[in-house]
Formats: structure tokens, C-alpha cells, sequence
């Protein structure tokens, strides 16, 4: 389920439209904030970043434009990475629309526990709850529609999810609130989200044509059993990347 396939950027991008657009959108947000450092960009990031003060002043546009800002290099990329693998699938699932509201739902809620329990002065930034609100999307599919999700995915969503409220809790510089109800509101979003769904089927290829016609990988079968043993190794990149990650983050 979490096993890419598309066989380019260009595929990605056509399968997936939403989840591109989001991980562009905070790239270049980020390019303009974080490297150019732009009067543009200090612009940006003024208006654009989560501070409860203002918000609680009347500026809640801040609540949503927070959830594309990021605070460095190695912290858009990770949330970036993580969209890439837990987004597809569900943006599939979903439909462009769907996903788009379940995304921003639960950032936004997340956002709106940190405005309530945090600090009267506490500043954030970054996609964290909206991401961790997927995770609450899966984990509902774990425990009420097991039909949607298979064995082995089930299994890296537990382990990854795991590690990432231990990661949530122990350190520093994490907004808690945003990760613990932006899952919250994932997992209360999921059963408005989930109606009339099919499971994931990573060999449909949406071709665009004007019947709208879907087409098949013909040689799917034959490459079913290699992606099964890709995606039981896949949990295990994926927490080497975060090891690797967590090293590089030190030194920013």
C-alpha cells in the first residue's frame, strides 16, 4: 500500500495531483522563506505563520496557511517524504476532493487545539497534525474497516505511528498538540471520509482520455510478489530514513 510504483514524477503527479501540489506548494514556500530569505519571503512568513496571539486577535487565516510553512530545510523535507508515502494511497481512496478536506480538517484541528491549549504567545509552523491526521485515518481503517487495508500495511501504520508519538513526547521543539489532535481529528474525520470506498489497487493506471477509461498494468501479476517483499522492507527504510534524518537534524 505504501510501495510506490509510478514510473515518473510526471505519473506522480498525474495520479496523485493533490499530494504534489501540497509537497510543491510548501517547497517553494520554504525556497522563498528558508533559503532566498526575500523581503517576499519574511512577507510570508510574518502573515503566514500559526501565533496564537494574532489569531486569537482575529487572524485565523493563520490557522491553515501555518500548515504549509516549515521551520528549516530537514523539516519540510521530512514532512514532504511522509506525505509521499502515506498520501497516495488515500488521495486514491478518497478522491482529490475528500482528501484535500480530510488533510486540511485535521491540520486545522490540530492547529485549533494549539490555539486553545497552548501558550497565548506560542508561534508554530508545519504539516505535522495534517500528516499525523492521516495516520489517524489509517489506524481507524485498522481497527473498523479492516476490508480497506491490508496485513502488512496495517502493521508499518502501528509501528510507524508508535515511534512517532514516542518521537512526539521526548523531543524538544515539537508541537505536541498539533501531532496528538491532528491524529484525533484524522481518526474522527475518517468515518465521513471512508463511506463507499474501495481499497487501494496500486496497478490502476487512470489514463486521460476522453471515456475516462481506466486501464490495468498488464504485468501485474508478475510483479506482485516482488512488491509484497518491497513493502515488507519498506517499513524498514523508512525508519532508517528517519535515523539518518534525526543525525542530519543536529546539525541545522
Amino acid at each position: 500500500m505504501f510501495v510506490r510504483n509510478e514510473r515518473s514524477i510526471k505519473e506522480f503527479m498525474q495520479l496523485y495531483p493533490v499530494v504534489a501540489w501540497i509537497i510543491i506548494i510548501q517547497l517553494v514556500l520554504w525556497f522563498l522563506t528558508g533559503f532566498l530569505h526575500t523581503p517576499l519571503g519574511r512577507l510570508i512568513e510574518n502573515w503566514g505563520m500559526g501565533v496564537n496571539f494574532y489569531i486569537s486577535q482575529g487572524e485565523y487565516w493563520r490557522l491553515l496557511t501555518s500548515i504549509f510553512l516549515h521551520a528549516g530545510l530537514m523539516h519540510v523535507l521530512f514532512n514532504s517524504f511522509a506525505l509521499v508515502l502515506f498520501g497516495p494511497a488515500l488521495e486514491q481512496m478518497l478522491g482529490k476532493l475528500k482528501f484535500l478536506a480530510a488533510y486540511l480538517g485535521a491540520g486545522l484541528i490540530g492547529n485549533l487545539a494549539t490555539l486553545l491549549l497552548g501558550p497565548a504567545l506560542y508561534s508554530h509552523v508545519g504539516a505535522s497534525g495534517a500528516i499525523y491526521g492521516l495516520f489517524g485515518i489509517y489506524v481507524f481503517m485498522v481497527a473498523f474497516r479492516k476490508h480497506l487495508i491490508d496485513q502488512s500495511s496495517a502493521q508499518i501504520i502501528t509501528v510507524i505511528l508508535v515511534i512517532g508519538l514516542v518521537v512526539t513526547f521526548l523531543r524538544s521543539g515539537i508541537n505536541v498538540y498539533a501531532h496528538v489532535f491532528g491524529f484525533i481529528g484524522g481518526f474522527a474525520i475518517a468515518p465521513l471520509v471512508l463511506e463507499n470506498v474501495r481499497p487501494y489497487n496500486p496497478w490502476v493506471r487512470r489514463q486521460h482520455t476522453d471515456d475516462g477509461s481506466i486501464q490495468f498494468n498488464p504485468d501485474r501479476w508478475q510483479k506482485k510478489h516482488r512488491n509484497k517483499k518491497i513493502l515488507k522492507n519498506s517499513l524498514w527504510i523508512f525508519l532508517g530514513i528517519l535515523v539518518v534524518l534525526g543525525l542530519f537534524s543536529r546539525l541545522f
